[in-house]
This record gives structure tokens, sequence and C-alpha cells, in this order.
């Protein structure tokens, strides 16, 4: 991967293909690969014209895990966005976060909406509003040193999941107690670039995608069937519906 800084942090991000710009913005956890390389995404975009970009956020990946919370914040990680698509000299691209990456996705719009053409929303739905949760069991989990103590399942799956991933878990939870939270019902009603809210049929972490398309105007929803919240991540039937949005944006 590639590095480049970010408000004083190494960034490591890849950038593959020709064609159209998309970013990919990852979900908490995970990483670049992780969420987009391994389920096929950024073979999938490539060969349907695309130029993918994806990063690893902070505390992820093989960008800079600094341990305060304030790190962090959830426009800070936009703003490392933003400035890779400036450091890549893209003045407009498409955009898609899953799950804590649709939340960072959604704090780069409301920024910097000039620089989006259409927003895709994964594993994210009415939750971008309420906030999702509770995530004390979760951040327990990733610092607690004896992990067969763990007795909440949601904090057992993200622990096992930074394990399987080596992942910095001090990092991780310094993210998890910033990244929390919820953006205004009135605020993403002024999003006006296209918007589509993917979420799997099983995903008991998002929220209601229906009920968040109802306040972004004209947003579309995509359910993923059959699919939980870390299934529904390399589904054919999400790739196969994001491209045909972008398609029918002019923009695929």
């Amino acid at each position: 991967m590639k590095h480049f800084s970010s408000n004083g942090y190494e960034i490591a991000y890849l950038d593959e293909g020709e064609g159209p710009p998309i970013l990919l913005i990852h979900g908490f956890g995970s990483s670049a690969r992780v969420n987009w390389v391994n389920p096929g995404w950024v073979d999938t975009l490539t060969k349907a014209g695309r130029r993918v970009i994806a990063l690893d956020n902070r505390g992820h990946g093989h960008s800079a895990k600094p341990h305060e919370v304030a790190a962090y914040r959830v426009a800070a990680l936009a703003e490392d966005a933003r400035n890779l698509l400036a450091h890549l000299g893209i003045a407009k691209a498409d955009v898609m976060g899953y799950s804590m990456g649709a939340r960072i996705s959604a704090f780069l719009a409301l920024a910097h909406p000039e620089l989006i053409k259409a927003l895709i929303f994964g594993g994210l739905g009415y939750g971008i509003v309420t906030g999702i949760g509770p995530w004390g069991p979760v951040v327990e989990a990733l610092e607690t040193e004896h992990p067969e103590e763990i007795t909440d399942p949601v904090g057992l799956m993200f622990r096992k999941f930074a394990d399987q991933t080596k992942s910095d878990r001090v990092a991780l939870a310094a993210c998890m107690k910033a990244t929390r939270v919820p953006i205004s019902a009135d605020d993403l009603a002024t999003l006006h670039m296209p918007v589509l809210i993917a979420v799997g049929e099983r995903d008991e972490l998002a929220g209601s995608p229906e009920r968040l398309a109802e306040i972004i105007p004209g947003a579309a929803v995509l359910e993923i069937p059959k699919r939980d919240h870390m299934l529904a991540v390399g589904d054919k039937v999400y790739k196969a519906g994001v491209l045909d949005f972008l398609a029918r944006q002019g923009l695929g």
C-alpha cells in the first residue's frame, strides 16, 4: 500500500484501476484489504471500469494507530478521506462507506458536498441518527486481558474480529469511544447527491434503512437478502446493486 500524511498521521491507501473514481471507507476493526479487497469489491469495481481508492482509517490496517481518544473524532477521520482525494488530485468522486465507514462518509458529505458525486451507505441505516450500540461492552471486550470472560455477544464478535486481524486493540477501543457520534435527521436531510442505503436483511446493528431513506431526499434502499452485518459485506446482491445504482446515475 501507499502512504501519505494527513494532519500529522500516516495514512495507508490503495489506488487501482482507471476510470471514474470511487473512494471506499471501511468499517470499524477492518481495513481496506479486509473490507474491500478480500471480499472482491476492488476487483468488481476495477473490472467495471472504475478507479478504486481505499484507505486504512486511523487505528486500522497499515495506518497510524494513536491511542488517544481525541485522535478519532469522526470529523478528523472524514478529513483524512478528504485529504486523500486532494493528495491524489481528485476533485469529485463517488464514495461508499461500510458501517463506521458509512458514518465517516456522511460526515465527509456534510462537510464537503462538492466532493461527492454519489454516496453509498453500507451496513448503516437509521442507526446513523440514533447511534447504534450500546458500545460499552465492545470497548470492555477489546480492553480485557481475559477474553474467555467476555459474555456480551456483540463484544465477543468484535474481539474475535480484532484478534483475527491482529489489530491494535487499544487503538480500536479509543476509536470506538470517539466515533459513535449520531448525526441529526435535519443535517442528513440536506444531502442532495444520489444516495443508496444497502443493509443486510438480518443486520441487527444498522437500524432501519427505510427509515433513513425517508429522511434523505431521493434516497434508495437495497436490502441484501439473508445477510447479517458481517456477511453482507461481500454479497453478490450488494455488489450488483451498487453497480446498478452507479449506472443509473450515469456514473458507472
